[in-house]
């Protein structure tokens, strides 16, 4: 069994893990179409829309939609080994 100086260290560099995980998502980007192409939603891996086009405006929910799942997805491709298999809510 570890020591509590040992649990420690593990916390704070799982923590800084986090943090460095966290900032790239911020910098890493999906793409979510709907309509064949007619609305694109860009998002950040942190779920910010950073752009929508549009050619047709009742495409935006569902490019919106697909975005979300896709940034949702490579949030806990990025975050998933690093929690080491723990349901932690919201990741």
């Amino acid at each position: 069994m570890k020591n509590f100086g040992d649990i420690q260290k593990l916390a704070q560099k799982m923590q800084a893990d986090m943090a460095k995980a966290q900032e790239e998502l911020g910098a890493l980007t999906v793409e979510g179409s709907a309509g064949g192409g007619a609305v694109v939603v860009v998002m950040t891996g942190t779920q910010e829309c950073k752009e929508v086009r549009s050619k047709k405006e009742d495409l935006v929910r569902a490019a919106t939609t697909d975005a979300l799942a896709k940034s949702k997805q490579l949030a806990a491709d990025k975050l998933g080994g690093l929690t080491g298999g723990l349901k932690l809510p919201g990741m």
